[in-house]
């Protein structure tokens, strides 16, 4: 087992910090990457680099779908009518709906 190293890095007056070197390395880090802190119950924290997500291949599938169909038959599209309107409140009742909301550690 390799031995554990450390790095240290200091805080600038707005909470800036560089990665150390090490770190970069390990996480094999670049210019513009996103860092994720992990935080534990007992207060430990760890760094770790966000990657691109996995592609789904059947949602690809799914979409690639719709866009071949949506450019065979664009005479198929059409505006939210009411009456769908009306449905789809009915769903969600008096509760606020916003679409650009993160969804809740429940919903994910």
């Amino acid at each position: 087992m390799p031995a554990r190293t450390h790095e240290i890095s200091k805080l600038t007056n707005r909470y800036q910090t560089t990665v150390p070197r090490g770190v970069r390395k390990q996480l094999e880090l670049g210019k513009g990457d996103q860092l994720r802190y992990c935080i534990e119950p007992d207060g430990r924290v760890y760094i770790e680099p966000v990657r691109a997500q996995e592609r789904d291949p059947a949602l690809d599938a799914f979409l690639a779908f719709i866009e071949a169909d949506i450019n065979a038959h664009p005479e198929r599209l059409q505006a939210l009518d009411g009456a769908l309107r009306e449905r789809l409140a009915a769903l969600v009742g008096d509760d606020p709906v916003d679409l650009d909301a993160p969804l809740s550690p429940d919903d994910e």
